[in-house]
């Protein structure tokens, strides 16, 4: 299953974030989050809306590896129960 990312426009520490989520098993989230270097522990495992937040050069990277870019509303309606 894809994993995917929205624009970065949440403002954290100066930078805009992201979200990275998946509409498929979990596991291929944590996949492309060791891809990335980023630790497990930075897993926001909330009900109903598991993701990682991405830095922009994370992001830039995540779509490198194959994430697909997709709206915040998209990701919404495809990620989050």
């Amino acid at each position: 299953m894809p994993v995917y990312v929205d624009p970065p426009i949440f403002p954290y520490r100066k930078q805009l974030y992201c979200h990275m989520a998946t509409d498929g098993d979990i596991q291929e989230l944590h996949r492309m989050a060791y891809r990335l270097g980023l630790k497990r522990s930075w897993f926001q495992n909330k009900p109903g809306h598991p993701h990682y937040d991405l830095g922009p050069a994370k992001r830039s990277l995540a779509v490198k590896l194959g994430a697909i870019e997709v709206t915040s509303a998209e990701l919404v309606k495809k990620c989050f129960r």
